[in-house]
């Protein structure tokens, strides 16, 4: 709460009051910084009307406060009902000051609200203490796994990724297409193997029409299927 609304407020409080009682001295320093402080109030010696007059706009002391309009009608409501002496009293003891300003519904509030982040606080760091042997031990067990089996394990991972591989070169598609031609070049060195044989009379004719036709048969059916393997789109 700024000084200026103290002010304002025992400057409506003091119009209420009968004009015909002299205002008390104010004998005590206040405790408000003297910038803070250019009230309406004269010194002892002053007039009566220099006492009651406003300051004019230029010569008011800005307030920076930051206090909402809910807020300043809260402070204000609890000020209104307050003597003048009394009013004097939260502007020349700090003390009673700062124990109206506790009394207030907003400031209990927001202490409270602090209150209740405190223990929060306190307790989430009293749980993370707690659980540190057993981060600890986790940690520890970590760097065993880390040391021991980890390395283990990725061998093995390696082992088995080298036999992947192998195993996806033995029977891609251009694998398959090398071993189908070698086969049937065996075949077409089988059949011309035969042939020859006809020729020396080392088989029976019978004989060399079965064999010759199977492996001509089987060498066209390779043929055929390596022709189509190549020109796959597929592939």
């Amino acid at each position: 709460m700024s000084t200026g609304t103290l002010v304002m407020v025992y400057y409506r409080n003091s119009q209420q009051e009968d004009l015909s009682h002299p205002p008390h001295d104010m004998t005590g320093q206040s405790w408000y910084p003297s910038s803070s402080l250019a009230s309406p109030f004269s010194t002892a010696g002053g007039s009566s009307s220099s006492y009651y007059s406003m300051p004019r706009p230029s010569e008011r002391p800005q307030s920076h406060s930051n206090v909402s309009p809910s807020e300043a009608a809260g402070i204000i409501a609890a000020l209104k009902d307050k003597s003048i002496d009394e009013l004097k009293k939260l502007l020349m003891d700090k003390e009673a000051y700062n124990s109206f300003i506790l009394s207030l519904d907003q400031v209990k509030t927001q202490n409270n609200v602090r209150d209740e982040l405190r223990k929060e606080t306190l307790q989430l760091a009293r749980e993370n203490l707690e659980k540190e042997p057993q981060i600890m031990e986790l940690r520890n067990q970590c760097q065993i796994i880390r040391s021991t089996e980890l390395a283990t394990a990725q061998e093995k991972f390696r082992e088995l990724r080298k036999q992947q591989e192998e195993m996806l070169k033995r029977y891609s598609p251009a694998a398959l297409l090398h071993k189908l031609h070698e086969v049937m070049s065996k075949t077409e060195e089988e059949s011309e193997a035969l042939h020859q044989q006809l020729l020396d009379r080392e088989i029976e004719l019978g004989a060399f029409v079965q064999k010759y036709k199977k492996l001509r048969a089987s060498y066209h059916r390779r043929a055929l299927t390596h022709l189509a393997a190549k020109t796959s789109p597929l592939l």
